[in-house]
């Protein structure tokens, strides 16, 4: 089935169950995190308590842990509902925010990805070229490279954790370590909005408590991702503006819309 028609099957499955979407995620994007879940039709619980976060995911359709604002609260919580989620089956999707900036995040990224079983790894290519053993640069947050040139890196990386890695940016490049697809799309003011890389491995979340394949999923919420940017940055006067607009087409996306816009390399 083609990604278009695919991508739609699945948000009317989200839109129709609204399946619970844990978030472990950074204090600057908790608020619209949530509300990009709830405009896609999933039902977000956000949390920083361990105990919380573990008894959450269980109950959890996905589990999505952010390591954007690490501390030693947030850090233990990941790794409690990665834990849970684990145990019970429910899918993580794991987003290394600036991965190799500082000692303190390369431990905590490492000591998660050896802990807990994760469906997806979404980063950006500076973030994923680190987690594969590669010098990459960064500028804090943002990557110093293009998505491109973290293809081989994310193959080797998928092969080695045994899960789906996929590296966003002008194109998004998803890989399961056998194969992958190339997503064109989105637009360069998606860049000028906090967190909607964050954003993106939400949707990761939600996709993947519909679909069976983490892979598909992956491919779908990238899809979808780009395909409301590409439509909130039309007519948008700027940065704040573009994120309203993005909720809206979020929440209104049509099948049409994701033929007529998404674009496989």
């Amino acid at each position: 089935m083609p990604i278009a028609s695919s991508a739609f099957a699945s948000l009317s499955r989200i839109r129709e169950r609204g399946p619970l979407v844990v978030n472990i995620t950074n204090n600057v994007v908790t608020n619209s995190t949530a509300n990009a879940l709830l405009a896609l039709g999933a039902s977000p619980a956000m949390t920083h308590a361990p105990a919380d976060a573990a008894s959450l995911a269980a109950l959890a359709g996905a589990v999505v842990l952010n390591m954007g604002t690490p501390d030693e609260a947030i850090s233990a919580s990941m790794l409690a509902a990665g834990a849970a989620a684990n145990r019970a089956a429910v899918p993580v999707a794991f987003d290394p925010v600036a991965a190799g900036a500082t000692p303190y995040r390369r431990s905590l990224a490492e000591t998660l990805l050896a802990q807990v079983k994760v469906a997806v790894l979404r980063g950006n290519a500076s973030e994923i070229l680190h987690l594969a053993g590669e010098d990459a640069a960064s500028k804090g947050v943002d990557s110093a490279h293009e998505s491109d040139a973290a293809e081989e890196a994310a193959t080797r990386l998928a092969h080695r954790l045994g899960c789906v890695v996929c590296v966003s940016g002008a194109v998004d490049v998803v890989t399961d370590g056998e194969k992958t697809v190339r997503l064109a799309g989105g637009h360069p003011l998606m860049t000028r909005v906090t967190g909607f890389g964050c954003t993106a491995t939400a949707l990761v979340g939600a996709f993947l408590a519909v679909t069976e394949s983490p892979f598909e999923a992956t491919l779908q919420a990238m899809a979808v991702m780009s395909c409301a940017g590409a439509m909130a940055a039309e007519g948008a006067a700027g940065p704040g503006s573009m994120q309203v607009r993005f909720l809206d087409f979020l929440y209104g996306l049509t099948q049409t819309d994701l033929k007529s816009r998404v674009r496989v390399l």
